[in-house]
């Protein structure tokens, strides 16, 4: 129902043939709840550019809200009067009727804004009593049927139940209904805190600041970009704690909002590496439009990091240097930005004893806590053949070590030899050619050389139509 709808005497919830024996020519259109829900987040996100917590008021449909915890920022945008006059102008731009209003709670403000009369109402600190005092109870986010209950005991305004105690009035209504009024009459009047419930969880590292003049090139955001990294790293270092997700929110003038984020190999809160990590990522890239008011950068993702020791004392008072750990960290960072998140690996251990099995490869990084470390009982050569080779080999039957063996044309006769080590194969795992069990075995010729050779198939034992065969899988350092 929109204005024009309301001034001709419809109301909402009033049943269409209703409503068209009143207006004819009435134009209505399908409810689009799902559309109008993105459409209230998409504009929640937008004004994070005000504040970092916003909430959702659903309300009833057509009075749908928004609220923002402006405590301590709307000297940022020069007084509050300056602040909902910023607000109404963009919304008004952008063709969105609103009713605005400031207050020290969030009750009052929903209710000056919806029942205060004017399009912008500031309620002075401390003065949320006097404001709300000539409002109608409705004002107070009740039902229906308690605002009728109400006006039956003579108790039509706000400043009507001032006087009352919170006991008596609770006891005038059967059930949750009292309850609920006495707490909304609190939470108005500062009484009950009433936390807002956020549309997106605020980072709990972020620092953002506004300016009075649109940026327009990138070289004023890299200006004020340390400052906004000393802050954060001062956030983190307060706690603890580390960056593992850096973003950057650049609010333009066209309502638009254009982020430029980095993930970090390990946990960080040194300014230099924030800041050239960013620069890595692509900050000349970074599309301002028309200006951008606002910058925030946050901390998306943190974890523990504990303090290290740079230095070791000497004698001389000189001290020892220690290349700190993260170093090879900002190094994987900055190549990743350059080159792709996916583009730098490193190897790990894999659950699975089948040695061309036994490794993948990940984003580098930290290894992942849990993951499975090397056996030294079980070496394993520095170079592993894929896939593993033929080999031709003399060895004492059933399970002795080859004495003699031919590799590559290169006859090597066996003076020391280890093993076997058993391999049963992955009976669980499917392929082309039916898995078969292994003997390993690390031997080194007259000149010193070392291989990791092993059999495959047991004689008389397994598969008994296919004789085993040798194959070399590697070659020691």
């Amino acid at each position: 129902m929109n204005a024009a709808g309301r001034r001709l005497g419809l109301r909402p919830g009033q049943s269409h043939a209703d409503a068209r024996a009143i207006v004819p020519d009435l134009t209505v259109a399908p409810a689009e709840p799902e559309a109008e829900t993105r459409a209230l987040k998409a504009l929640a996100l937008w004004f994070e550019r005000f504040s970092p917590a916003v909430a959702i008021d659903a309300g009833p449909p057509g009075a749908e809200g928004l609220m923002l915890d402006m405590t301590g920022a709307a000297h940022l945008f020069g007084g509050e009067a300056a602040l909902l006059g910023e607000i109404g102008r963009r919304l008004d731009d952008a063709d969105i009727p609103a009713s605005l209003a400031l207050a020290d709670t969030a009750g009052a403000a929903w209710a000056l804004a919806r029942h205060g009369g004017a399009r912008r109402a500031i309620a002075p600190p401390g003065g949320a009593r006097q404001a709300l005092a000539d409002l109608p109870v409705e004002a107070l986010r009740i039902d229906a049927e308690a605002a009728r209950l109400l006006a039956r005991f003579g108790l039509r305004r706000i400043a009507d139940l001032y006087a009352l105690p919170r006991s008596g009035l609770a006891r005038r209504f059967r059930g949750e209904a009292g309850l609920t009024l006495v707490r909304r009459l609190d939470q108005a009047l500062g009484v009950e805190a009433e936390p807002l419930k956020t549309e997106r969880s605020p980072s709990d590292y972020r620092v953002w600041q506004a300016f009075a003049e649109p940026l327009i090139v990138l070289e004023s955001v890299e200006f004020a970009l340390p400052a906004l990294a000393q802050a954060l790293a001062a956030q983190l270092e307060r706690d603890g704690m580390g960056a593992r997700t850096l973003a950057l929110d650049a609010f333009r003038t066209d309502g638009r909002r254009v982020r430029l984020s980095a993930g970090l190999s390990a946990p960080s809160r040194a300014p230099a590496h924030l800041l050239r990590l960013l620069k890595e990522k692509g900050l000349e890239h970074l599309d301002l439009g028309f200006g951008a008011d606002a910058l925030m950068l946050s901390a998306l993702a943190a974890e523990p990091l504990a303090a290290r020791q740079n230095a070791l004392p000497s004698g001389d008072g000189a001290g020892v240097q220690i290349d700190p750990p993260e170093a090879l960290a900002g190094l994987i960072d900055r190549l990743k930005a350059k080159l792709g998140e996916d583009a730098v690996r490193r190897p790990a251990p894999f659950e699975s004893h089948l040695p061309e099995r036994s490794e993948r490869w990940l984003r580098a990084g930290p290894q992942a806590p849990g993951a499975p470390a090397p056996d030294p009982a079980r070496p394993r050569p520095l170079l592993l053949l894929d896939p593993p080779e033929p080999v031709e080999a003399i060895a004492e039957l059933p399970d002795a070590a080859p004495s003699r063996f031919v590799w590559r044309r290169a006859p090597h006769r066996v003076v020391k030899a280890q093993g076997p080590e058993r391999l049963s194969p992955e009976w669980w795992r499917t392929g082309p050619a039916p898995a078969r069990t292994r003997d390993y075995y690390a031997v080194e010729d007259e000149a010193g050389r070392r291989f990791w050779l092993y059999r495959e198939g047991l004689y008389g034992r397994e598969d008994a139509d296919a004789a085993p065969v040798w194959r070399m899988h590697g070659v020691f350092g």
